[in-house]
């Protein structure tokens, strides 16, 4: 259930375990079970420029036809095909012609639903990140590389070509790498213009990089 508190500013500990890319089970599950438990995994995108990854602290779910923000409400289309294929795919689109963002989507074969990536702490290729992020010259601090969907996704140099790659098999994936993501926070989506009600947004509690409203539904 959607619930939480905000706490003072945290980021993510780590302990020792194996890096591994999480399985198709992970994601064949309930959406608002999923989205929870992708806070602390990283996102992996792997380039010819080299590695850039960051853990996640924001998302935000979308559910189902009867989900009037989902892409899949106006039933199958060309765009929302990966939302109806199987769990574990990479769903990116371009929003408002300006950014790409990138879902995950889960739940059953022929259940349209997805997780939208909305923030991420940076945890490895930060230079990249910086490179890729600079506009005019100016420096982007740690925290702002990764805050927000379309600057993650232009961060990481996630485009149209990662649109429907295997989470588990491709250069795109999300693994879990022992971070500990600490108390959880819930509340309404937000960048929607219908179904914001919803409090389907779940963040890492008082993280620096978290993008959205810190208001808390419980």
């Amino acid at each position: 259930m959607p619930h939480g508190k905000p706490v003072r500013n945290v980021r993510a500990v780590r302990t020792v375990r194996a890096v591994r890319v999480l399985p198709r089970s992970f994601y064949d599950r309930p959406t608002l079970t999923v989205v929870e438990e992708l806070l602390g995994k990283v996102l992996v995108h792997r380039t010819p420029a080299g590695p850039a990854a960051g853990m996640i602290v924001e998302a935000e779910a979308y559910i189902g036809e009867d989900d009037p923000a989902c892409h899949a409400a106006p039933g199958p289309t060309a765009r929302n095909a990966p939302l109806y294929g199987p769990p574990g795919v990479a769903y990116v689109y371009l929003n408002y012609g300006i950014h790409y963002l990138v879902n995950a989507v889960t739940e059953t074969e022929g259940r349209p639903a997805a997780v939208l990536i909305r923030a991420l702490q940076p945890v490895e290729g930060v230079a990249l990140m910086r490179k890729r992020r600079a506009s005019g010259g100016g420096h982007v601090d740690e925290a702002d590389l990764c805050r927000g969907p379309g600057n993650l996704t232009r961060a990481l140099g996630i485009t149209l070509a990662e649109n429907q790659l295997d989470l588990m098999a491709s250069r795109l994936v999300i693994e879990e790498r022992g971070y500990t993501a600490g108390r959880v926070a819930w509340g309404p989506r937000v960048g929607i213009r219908v179904g914001a009600e919803k409090p389907w947004r779940c963040w890492i509690a008082g993280h620096p990089a978290a993008s959205g409203p810190r208001r808390v539904v419980r």
